[in-house]
C-alpha cells in the first residue's frame, strides 16, 4: 500500500460533486486501504476520496466513540440527524486553519461496505461531526463554505483558552452566590 498526496483547497477536483462507486472490487478496496493508510500518516479524522483526487463515493472516519475503529463508508448518505453543536473544524484539504461549524449532535448514516453490502452507522459528538464533513466533500463542498472566520491554531486554542477562563469564572460566581 501507499501513503497519497492529500489534494488541498483552490484544486477545481474538490469543489465537483463525486461520482457513485458500482464496482466493489479489488480497485476499491486498495482504494479503501489507501485511504486508511493516508488518514493515519496525516493524523486526521476523516479522509473522503475527492481529498486524493478521485471523485468516487468514498469515504473513511474514525470512529472517536469506539477505539478509532475506522469506518468505511461507500455510496453514503445522512439518513437521519438531530440536536446541534457548534465546534470547531479542520481539513486535511485546508491545513493549518480552522472554523467553527454548526452540525448535528447525532448523525446516521446509510452506505455500502467495500464488499457492497448496505448498512447504517450512527455517530454522535465528533463523529456525527466527520460524517457530515467528508460526505460534504463528497458534494463539492468544504468546511469553509460554513464558518464565518477562518483561524489558526494558535487563534483557536487562544479563544478555546478564553471560553474555558469564562466558564471557570460563571461557575466560581455561582458558587459564590450558593
Amino acid at each position: 500500500m501507499s501513503v497519497r498526496k492529500i489534494i488541498q483547497r483552490g484544486d477545481p477536483v474538490l469543489n465537483k460533486k463525486a461520482h457513485p462507486v458500482t464496482n466493489f472490487d479489488e480497485k476499491l478496496h486498495t482504494l479503501l486501504d489507501e485511504m486508511k493508510e493516508t488518514l493515519d500518516r496525516a493524523d486526521g479524522v476523516g479522509l473522503a476520496a475527492p481529498q486524493l483526487g478521485l471523485l468516487r463515493r468514498v469515504v473513511l472516519v474514525l470512529d472517536t466513540n469506539n477505539e478509532n475503529k475506522p469506518i468505511e463508508l461507500v455510496n453514503p448518505r445522512i439518513i437521519a440527524s438531530s440536536g446541534e453543536e457548534r465546534g470547531v473544524e479542520g481539513c486535511l484539504s485546508v491545513a493549518g486553519l480552522y472554523g467553527y461549524v454548526t452540525r448535528p449532535t447525532e448523525v446516521t448514516v446509510e452506505a455500502q461496505d467495500r464488499y457492497g453490502e448496505t448498512f447504517t452507522v450512527t455517530g454522535t459528538g465528533l463523529t456525527a461531526r466527520c460524517f457530515c464533513h467528508e460526505i460534504d466533500h463528497l458534494e463539492g463542498h468544504l468546511f469553509v463554505e460554513l464558518t464565518d472566520h477562518l483561524y489558526t491554531s494558535e487563534e483557536i486554542d487562544e479563544l478555546e483558552a478564553e471560553k474555558d477562563d469564562k466558564k471557570r469564572e460563571k461557575r466560581g460566581r455561582r458558587t459564590k452566590k450558593g
